[in-house]
């Protein structure tokens, strides 16, 4: 044993805690500055993550955020195909040019058509023959009413000779005022042998004065990390996902701090170059320090924060969420690597607190859970609407992905189940989350804590934040003192 018992170290968490007010010169929180980075080379505007959970992050809640200046991790229990298809659906969202826009041939059917515009989300599709020369342009409303399915998609096409097409290398200006001048949405880009050569939308152009915060690439398209994992397809897996366009990859291990997961960060910077990876989950500055070291562009901290994970009460390992932060962040401070705050976010203030304490950003799930954009599944209890949620090491969790991973072991089902349940030992639990609207509701009552919290230490920005933090410990009568109290409450 390391130390004697006399040298146990006390862990905290956000709740045993305040920040000390300071005297402040934020004449507004509307000034307080919220930009930070994600990894060594992804900014965001505000320092908000969700989480890689199959109940929190597939494309909409990743379009839904990146558009509010964060970013979403893409959860890994999917199929290759389907994950490599959610990152291509946040890519392929919005941009300044779509270079690689969703095209078919003159002689697909309106039945493929309706489907490639459903699947990929998208408003409508370039037709094109040899050479990528373009044929026409077939929108959702041309199928609108439609009642052939097989009517070759020719038949429905705005043809070529009608469409508003405009040269590659159109200003952004340019393209504005021909959309404008022929009330048009969609304006194909051709080369000079009339090749297609991308997309401008009405739509994304829109979008940019709507979200000016937005965490974009140099292309302006939406950012989107994904997640993967440490055994069987990971590599192909992270090959895939950074071709489809994925900005960071962020390897998922519930314990970070293993030969596993360092081999895998290794092996992916390897192969890869140039891609930022995102790696963890640890609890420890030595945690952290090995990761840096590894090649990490930024280090997920927490193991046991989040709320429905039971790792510390089946495991008897963890440390508290606020000095696993502040551990790692003090280990990884003179490499300039971010460290990412990963659970225990319950309320505004928890935000500030990770923050102050020296994470650069914070993952979020289950107050993400309960969104609009969130994919867990609805249900009504009592009259009241909910959202399914579950940690991803779950029993139900466990199950779907080791059923999905063993499928070449030739077992039954039944078999399988019987195995994996003999075998399993539930690290995460499930449940009910109440529904909580859409998902920029949750995030402008985080961020506006945070700012609130900021003017509070008299910061102007979240370098400031962390130089004027002053941590108070508070009593369990301090924390009662913080809550409401001795009052009937109306809402």
């Amino acid at each position: 044993m390391q130390g004697s018992r006399s040298d146990l170290r006390v862990g905290l968490t956000f709740d045993d805690v305040l920040l000390v007010p300071k005297f402040s010169d934020v004449k507004s929180r509307r000034d307080a500055d919220t930009r930070t980075r994600f990894s060594r080379r992804i900014e965001l505007a505000i320092p908000i993550v969700s989480a890689n959970m199959d109940t929190v992050t597939e494309s909409a809640m990743a379009i839904a955020l990146a558009r509010l200046g964060g970013i979403g991790v893409i959860h890994r229990f999917l199929t290759l195909e389907e994950q490599v298809s959610e990152v291509l659906k946040v890519k392929r969202s919005e941009g300044v040019v779509i270079e690689d826009p969703v095209t078919l041939g003159p002689e697909a059917t309106v039945r493929t058509a309706v489907k490639l515009i459903r699947d990929r989300e998208v408003g409508g599709i370039v037709i094109i023959g040899p050479g990528r020369k373009v044929l026409g342009l077939v929108t959702r409303r041309d199928m609108t009413m439609e009642e052939d399915p097989d009517r070759k998609v020719e038949e429905v096409m705005t043809p070529r000779s009608k469409l508003i097409t405009a040269r590659r290398g159109v200003t952004l200006e340019e393209a504005k005022e021909i959309l404008r001048a022929n009330k048009v949405e969609k304006l194909p880009l051709v080369d000079a042998k009339g090749s297609l050569a991308g997309l401008i939308t009405s739509k994304d152009i829109t979008k940019r004065k709507q979200f000016p915060l937005a965490t974009k690439d140099s292309k302006g398209r939406l950012r989107v990390a994904a997640a993967v994992g440490v055994k069987g397809d990971q590599m192909e897996r992270s090959r895939k996902l950074f071709d489809a366009g994925a900005d960071a990859l962020v390897v998922d291990v519930a314990h970070g701090h293993s030969s596993r997961a360092i081999d895998t960060l290794r092996e992916i910077k390897r192969s890869l170059g140039d891609v930022e990876v995102v790696a963890g989950n640890v609890a420890t500055a030595k945690g952290a320090a090995d990761l840096v070291k590894a090649g990490a562009d930024a280090v997920k901290v927490g193991v046991g924060a989040g709320s429905i994970c039971v790792t510390r009460v089946v495991t008897g390992s963890g440390v508290p969420q606020l000095t696993a932060i502040m551990d790692s962040a003090d280990a990884a401070a003179d490499s300039g690597v971010p460290i990412i705050g990963d659970g225990g976010i319950r309320n505004p203030g928890d935000v500030t607190k990770a923050v102050a304490a020296g994470a650069s950003s914070v993952m979020i799930g289950s107050l993400f859970a309960g969104t609009e954009e969130s994919p867990g599944p609805t249900v009504f209890r009592e009259g009241a609407r909910y959202k399914l949620t579950r940690g991803m090491a779950s029993l139900a969790a466990t199950l779907d992905r080791r059923m999905r991973e063993s499928k070449a072991t030739g077992l039954s089902e039944d078999e399988l189940i019987g195995e994996i349940v003999e075998e399993s030992v539930p690290e995460g639990v499930e449940g009910m989350i109440p529904y909580r609207g859409r998902v920029e509701e949750v995030v402008k009552q985080l961020v506006g804590g945070l700012r609130s919290g900021m003017s509070y230490s008299g910061a102007h920005d979240l370098p400031e934040l962390r130089r004027n933090a002053e941590f108070m410990r508070i009593t369990t009568a301090g924390l009662a003192e913080s809550l409401p109290h001795d009052i009937q409450r109306v809402f």
